[in-house]
């Protein structure tokens, strides 16, 4: 049962990434938007730019994991694939993870591209490498998870986008990505606290070597319950809706 479910996972991953993720409007739109925000917020404030590196990768990684996942799998319910994916041998957390998977490959592909640049731009002196590997993977599983989790709770794939963007745009505000949360008033650094992406900005701020790096296991370990607790739901709500 579970080489059968290894085996699912990998090929519906597979499968996803050919069909949905790797074209070239998605690669654009995962790489694009992200550089086009923290472009307008430097032309706004210009200042040592090294410091937007965190939030660009943040953003990236957000955008690239959770854009496509909040639509597939809407869309596979709609045309009756997903129901045959269930008539293989693999269970519904194998499944949904491969779903998660394919997500987490698009958003780290699109990610490394965008960290080659800055690293080639700034330099990788102070680079802590397993805390932005841990960082990097930890955050696409998350934000992947938080893609499938608007996917199974609607009905309709407009519904899924805004239902994602209602998500997404306050996360990326008050998430540490322009502004440090420690500079939000208290009532916003309480509601950033509850977001992802503000974990995730500690985190790569601590690994290139911007931040403080003394909060770095509370960052990671907050992104994997994240991940978890958000896998969770999906599966759970997933189920309940192709009963």
């Amino acid at each position: 049962m579970l080489a059968d479910d290894l085996r699912g996972l990998y090929y519906i991953a597979l499968k996803d990434l050919r069909a949905y993720y790797f074209k070239p409007p998605n690669i654009s739109w995962g790489i694009l938007l992200p550089f086009a925000f923290v472009l307008a917020f430097a032309i706004r404030n210009p200042g040592d730019l090294r410091e937007l590196v965190p939030g660009l990768l943040a953003l990236t990684l957000l955008f690239g994991t959770s854009s496509m996942e909040a639509i597939v799998i809407v869309f596979e319910r709609r045309i009756g694939s997903l129901e045959r994916l269930l008539l293989a041998p693999v269970r519904l957390p194998a499944l949904l993870a491969g779903k998660l998977l394919g997500g987490m490959v698009f958003g780290l592909t699109v990610t490394l591209v965008v960290l080659g640049i800055m690293l080639a731009v700034f330099g990788v002196s102070g680079v802590n490498w397993l805390l932005l590997i841990l960082a990097l993977l930890l955050s696409a599983a998350a934000f992947s998870a938080l893609g499938a989790l608007v996917s199974v709770a609607v009905r309709e794939i407009f519904e899924a986008q805004t239902l994602a963007n209602f998500v997404r745009f306050p996360m990326m505000f008050l998430g540490g990505v322009f502004v440090p949360v420690a500079a939000l008033p208290l009532g916003l650094q309480i509601l950033a606290r509850a977001l992802p992406l503000t974990y995730t900005v500690e985190a790569l701020r601590a690994a290139l070597g911007i931040g403080a790096a003394e909060h770095a296991i509370l960052d990671l370990s907050v992104l994997a319950g994240f991940a978890v607790i958000l896998f969770a739901l999906a599966v759970r709500i997933l189920g309940q809706r192709l009963e």
